[in-house]
């Protein structure tokens, strides 16, 4: 694993340079005391200046309550400290986002991976195609259940070892979902392919937080925003042509998911490194001590048991979402979006196959339209980085406000429900196909642009309680949606395509002020909010 050559590497750097740490711990124990109080606020990381003029390393001396000696705080210098992943090499960072959004394209592909095929799998198990919902569903509560989880996880343990545990686990219930002779072994393997996918899905923004600062991130995000929320609607594409090939089974969709993932498992196994700094520190605090001999340790270390994390925080997420305005205002348009782009897995049958008499390859393709949307607003990434660039001065490590992350969600809200009614009340076989593919495309476009605003809107204004606040979101809208994924074939049958497309166009249009409303007035609630940042517009990146 690249996460233990890393390891190593730490030992090695600091093992070269022994004397050094040792000279760098007296020249700061000497003046320690003229810099307690600028400790930065929720943060590991303490800034304090050294005599050697190495910056790597930072040290503070700290009592200890249980025995009395003096022990050494390690933490990072300063702005530019090459420890701070922040700080790596932009081809290095890259490398590690291309790693992360691999293996999340795989995961989030394996929830709609056999979808175009629900009649098929439903004739062999023997169920009806409502009961055969329940293999997408099962698979989106097992990640809205699991997101609660992996985040308390990934500050205990590190990014990587979550990250690959959970997707080895992964790979063994995904051979199991292709294997299964019963229905009941199907929706039990579905299950935890979720819980096991929620790991990747859930924390990955915050492996984009702990990499690059805030400008940068108006590039990256909707990269990481293309693999979460594109895959879903690729899977059916190659699905629908599986079927379509009379010398392959239903069973190959899980099949060429095994494929993929076992890929991207390999890739991230030796090449992903570990990125959550209070983790390196650990790291070097423990290295320290043996060259050394000196009690140098780290504020991570010195935290809760995971299951005390847990404990805590637990009943955050829900009470975030009931009381946090922002979190409530932002978490509904995303259930909405996942409600659509789970239930069009169905609705497809009837929106487009049954209306204009396509076959399984077809409609599988017709979730090219969304997919292309998506990757539509996604070229604008390096215009995003340049208008951030540009509100900021062109200032290395700058902060951006956080309403400042709204505007591609302000764009796309009156977009939705458009799309919503015209792919509903174009729906007509006289009516060009293109028609609602057009449609599709919209609401691509507004799919990835509200995602990747609210992501970084939250992260921004809620600093350390961004994990907790993302996990609320991401837990009710896979729960929500897979509930909904279920009521999707009656919805479709019972009112028709029309009226389905308007109910859900008018929810859309309720929400049409809302990222306008946080745009006037967000400031005036971070205040107000237990939770977001205290110092408003400030950057959890000095």
């Amino acid at each position: 694993m690249w996460s233990v050559v890393q390891y190593h590497s730490i030992g090695k750097d600091i093992r070269r340079k022994p004397q050094v740490e040792k000279s760098k711990q007296k020249s700061f124990v000497d003046s320690a005391n003229g810099y307690e109080g600028r400790s930065q606020s929720n943060s590991q990381l303490v800034e304090a200046p050294t005599e050697s003029g190495d910056t790597s390393h930072n040290h503070q001396q700290s009592s200890d309550p249980n025995n009395g000696n003096s022990r050494i705080k390690v933490g990072v210098t300063d702005f530019g400290d090459p420890f701070n992943p922040k700080n790596w090499s932009l081809l290095s960072r890259s490398k590690n986002i291309a790693i992360l959004a691999l293996l999340i394209t795989v995961q989030a592909w394996a929830g709609a991976a056999e979808s175009i095929a629900n009649s098929n799998a439903s004739q062999q198990f023997g169920v009806s195609k409502v009961a055969e919902n329940l293999s997408t569903a099962m698979y989106l509560f097992g990640v809205g259940s699991g997101c609660l989880f992996v985040g308390p996880l990934s500050e205990t343990v590190g990014r990587n070892p979550t990250y690959l545990v959970s997707t080895f686990c992964y790979l063994f219930f995904v051979l199991g979902s292709a294997l299964t002779k019963t229905f009941g072994g199907q929706i039990v393997c579905r299950y935890l392919i979720g819980v096991f996918s929620s790991a990747t899905l859930g924390i990955n923004g915050a492996s984009v937080r702990d990499q690059f600062r805030p400008v940068k991130r108006a590039f990256v995000f909707p990269v990481i925003a293309w693999a979460n929320v594109v895959p879903p609607t690729i899977a059916p594409i190659v699905g629908g042509w599986i079927l379509e090939n009379p010398n392959l089974t239903w069973r190959w969709t899980q099949w060429v998911t095994l494929i993929i993932s076992c890929f991207a498992f390999i890739i991230a196994l030796l090449f992903l490194p570990e990125t959550y700094l209070p983790v390196l520190l650990d790291w070097k605090a423990k290295h320290l001590r043996q060259v050394t001999g000196q009690p140098y340790f780290s504020e991570h270390a010195e935290k809760a048991s995971y299951f005390r994390r847990i404990k805590e925080v637990l009943p955050l997420p829900i009470n975030m979402f009931l009381k946090e305005p922002v979190v409530t205002v932002l978490g509904s348009y995303l259930i909405l979006l996942y409600i659509l782009l789970f239930t069009f897995l169905s609705g497809f049958d009837y929106i487009f196959k049954q209306t204009y008499n396509l076959s399984s390859g077809q409609t599988g393709s017709c979730f090219g339209s969304i997919a292309a949307g998506a990757t539509f607003f996604t070229l604008f990434a390096p215009g995003l980085y340049s208008w951030a660039r540009y509100r900021t001065g062109f200032k290395t490590g700058a902060h951006l406000k956080p309403e400042f992350r709204l505007w591609p969600a302000m764009a796309a809200a009156p977009l939705l429900p458009i799309s919503l009614f015209w792919l509903g009340w174009t729906n007509y076989p006289t009516i060009s196909i293109w028609s609602g593919l057009g449609a599709c495309f919209v609401f691509g476009i507004v799919l990835i642009a509200i995602y990747v605003s609210s992501y970084e809107y939250i992260i921004d204004s809620y600093g350390d309680h961004a994990a907790i606040a993302l996990a609320s979101i991401t837990m009710v809208r896979y729960l929500i949606a897979g509930g909904m994924t279920m009521a999707a074939r009656p919805m479709y049958e019972g009112i028709g395509v029309h009226w389905t497309m308007t109910l859900l166009g008018c929810f859309a249009t309720l929400l049409v002020p809302g990222p306008f409303l946080l745009h006037k007035y967000g400031h005036r609630l971070r205040e107000k909010s237990l939770y977001a940042k205290s110092e408003v517009g400030v950057s959890d990146d000095k």
